[in-house]
């Protein structure tokens, strides 16, 4: 029997409106959640990608900013900018799109926004309270997007074997983080598996859960997969098809077709993991704004 697709497109819409409703009420309280985005250069993808959050931030009822600057801007004109949106009580969170130009750093970027306002999860302060599973902290929202996808599928994770694909800053290792940990949607036994890893198919074929984040377009095949596993698809690749229109298409790091008659349940791509990722930035950016609303000296 195929697997069930988990619709990312359907959970992330649940999200949004978990945020609207949540935006709502601190607009009560006098406060109204507010993102700015800061965009250096012209680089077209990251121009729509800026263009959707802050549409979506408006559909939630935020105030979405977006911060155009050119692609000649340095590294002190930027951390500048980010110094001052640190300093604006109406700024919750802040997202620097990346890739910055190569004359700045991006590291240095990161380290430069305030934790409480990373919503993207990337400040090494961040990354230490998810490992050690602190509530403050803000999960990058790629991997704490598939988390979710996982509750709202009702797959049940405690106990289970999830084998991570891919060891990224951004979605290997804070996936792991976050499947470690004790509570819902995590409790499991973690490998994270890697290109150095010897014998990949060993890994993966154990796995109930299999996460995959390596960048490979459909890597990923039916002989490598538990049959009865859950399986997430976080690639997004593009690949050279004469039959398509624009001559290319979108595939995953999963070889749908064939993986999906041998999992329970699967992601598609696109409509898998994507549309989880802007959600996932306006929940934090909800979140980031209710820390902020608490009365001084509450946790």
């Amino acid at each position: 029997m195929p697997a069930e697709r988990i619709d990312g497109v359907a959970i992330a819409a649940k999200v949004r409106a978990r945020v609207a409703v949540d935006a709502a009420a601190l607009k009560q309280r006098g406060v109204t959640p507010g993102l700015t985005v800061v965009l250096v250069g012209d680089d077209p993808a990251s121009a729509f990608y800026v263009g959707a959050k802050e549409k979506a931030c408006k559909e939630a009822g935020m105030n979405g900013e977006t911060i155009r600057l050119p692609a000649t801007t340095t590294e002190a004109e930027l951390l500048a900018v980010v110094d001052r949106l640190n300093a604006d009580p109406a700024v919750h969170g802040i997202l620097v799109q990346m890739p910055v130009p190569k004359q700045i750093s991006a590291q240095a970027v990161i380290r430069r926004i305030a934790p409480e306002k990373d919503v993207d999860g990337f400040h090494p302060v961040n990354a230490g309270k998810v490992l050690i599973g602190d509530a403050d902290g803000f999960a990058p929202c790629t991997p704490a997007g598939v988390q979710v996808m996982l509750m709202e599928a009702g797959v049940d994770t405690s106990g289970k074997e999830a084998v991570v694909l891919g060891r990224s800053t951004i979605v290997g290792k804070p996936m792991a983080a976050l499947l470690i940990q004790s509570g819902k949607g995590a409790d499991c036994t973690v490998t994270i598996c890697h290109s150095r890893t010897k014998d990949l198919a060993s890994h993966t074929r154990r796995a109930d859960i299999l996460i995959a984040a390596i960048g490979k377009p459909e890597m990923v095949t039916a002989d490598m997969v538990k049959p009865g596993a859950v399986v997430i698809d976080v690639g997004i690749n593009r690949v050279d098809d004469p039959s398509q229109k624009k001559g290319y298409r979108i595939v995953g790091d999963v070889k749908y077709d064939e993986v999906s008659q041998v999992a329970s349940k699967i992601t598609p791509v696109p409509g898998g993991v994507g549309p989880m990722t802007i959600a996932m930035l306006l929940a934090n950016t909800v979140r980031a704004a209710t820390l902020s609303a608490k009365p001084e000296g509450a946790r």
